[in-house]
């Protein structure tokens, strides 16, 4: 986390070192070829569903970070296809009790995204609004859980699977690979082209895995998420 955290406040830096050494673009020109950019920003995560007796999962929101380049395509006036590669940070924190105990649990799993948005970018001032929408995929590449409690802690790490049986070890935590979803995407874009966004995130595939020994077919986790994310085109 401290390693993500630092990255993003260098990627800041690198917005604001940018805005200051580069003249204002004008709009009819950055409107009419393809743009590479960088994105970094904070983000509210959490995992929502039922378990397997169809009650609501009751977790919190993680604070999370996400960070990624862009590459934008105009393809009619005021119209673009945005995508790119991000990292991003999901989960979810909340309380469970095992054998009485209440533990604090604590979810982090971390994705390798790739987003498709198209965005709506018309003049408002000397800068450009901007509202999107388009889905998103995801790899899990690593991840873990924490569970803390009763004077003592336990961490998980995450494997991905997408059936669990009784052959596989019991000491790790399960999760699908493969998440998928949509954005909602609503910011501004100034002049100096920094943008700022906010943006809503929600899964549509499950991401807990079947567990061949267990009637869990009620289960269901999925992920979602908001956020205040910065930007910057060159």
């Amino acid at each position: 986390m401290k390693k993500i955290f630092k990255l993003n406040l260098i990627l800041c830096a690198v917005f604001i070192v940018s805005s200051i050494q580069t003249n204002a673009q004008s709009n009819s020109n950055s409107a009419n070829h393809v743009q590479f950019g960088i994105q970094t920003g904070i983000q509210f995560q959490n995992i929502n569903g039922s378990d397997a007796n169809n009650n609501k999962l009751s977790n919190d929101l993680l604070i999370a970070f996400n960070a990624g380049l862009t590459l934008t395509f105009p393809i009619a006036p005021e119209f673009f296809v945005q995508s790119g590669l991000y990292y991003s940070l999901k989960g979810a924190t909340g309380e469970e009790i095992d054998f009485g105990v209440v533990m604090k649990r604590n979810i982090k799993i971390n994705y390798i995204e790739l987003p498709i948005h198209l965005l709506y970018k018309p003049m408002l001032g000397n800068g450009h609004l901007i509202l999107g929408i388009g889905p998103y995929l995801a790899l899990g590449i690593s991840g873990k859980v924490k569970f803390e409690g009763g004077g003592a802690s336990l961490t998980q790490t995450i494997k991905f699977k997408n059936s669990v049986s009784l052959t596989d070890p019991g000491n790790y935590s399960y999760f699908r690979p493969l998440d998928a979803g949509a954005d909602l995407i609503a910011g501004y874009e100034f002049s100096n082209n920094i943008s700022f966004q906010l943006d809503a995130q929600l899964g549509l595939l499950k991401i807990n895995p079947k567990y061949e020994f267990a009637n869990d077919s009620k289960t269901s986790a999925k992920n979602t998420g908001f956020g205040l994310t910065i930007g910057y085109h060159f």
